[in-house]
């Protein structure tokens, strides 16, 4: 009886133990490396995103956005801006599918105002830095293949909140991003 009992025994806690193996290795990914091609093709940032899955509806990720072009009009738009988020999912996928998002923007850049024409009727201006922090919210869909690979579709809009003399009132976000989930 008692050698019944330690086999048994053993072969409960040999069961669980397997369990917990198998329930490990099927934990799903959670982190995501990206980066936004719209961004970099047409507007020439370099955009990159790291995001951390919460659980399978929801997740945190920090978005870097730095300027490489020397172009004057979106200079005047952003150079530079950092911008955590946190993303609700509504699918039954490990957050796949479309999401809602909030975010907070931290934002600079330059504007360019104009002050006086000269005799021969061209503009000078002056060049004025501005620094500013946005909140708003974008809507979007995420595809992740089996292996990893991602897509993410999205657009949104946020609001500049000190209303610096320089700094845009609307910023948007949004483009095409390619990673990988691992």
């Amino acid at each position: 009886m008692r050698k019944n009992t330690l086999l048994l025994l053993a072969f409960l806690c040999f069961c669980f133990v397997n369990a917990q193996d198998d329930d490990a290795n099927d934990a799903p990914d959670k982190h995501e490396l990206k980066l936004n091609a719209t961004n970099l093709i047409i507007f020439s940032y370099l955009d990159g995103a790291y995001e951390y899955l919460i659980n399978e509806e929801s997740s945190f990720g920090v978005n870097l956005l730095y300027s490489l072009s020397d172009d004057e009009v979106l200079d005047e738009y952003r150079t530079f801006s950092i911008t955590p988020y946190y993303r609700q999912y509504f699918s039954k996928k490990y957050a796949k599918g479309f999401f809602i998002e909030g975010f907070g923007m931290l934002n600079s850049g330059e504007d360019i105002f104009i002050a006086t024409f000269d005799e021969n009727g061209a503009i000078s201006g002056d060049e004025e830095n501005y620094t500013d922090f946005a909140l708003g919210i974008s809507v979007g869909g995420k595809f992740v293949t089996p292996r990893g690979f991602v897509v993410d579709l999205y657009l949104g809009i946020g609001r500049n909140l000190f209303n610096s003399d320089f700094a845009p009132e609307l910023v948007g976000r949004g483009g095409v991003t390619l990673g990988y989930r691992f």
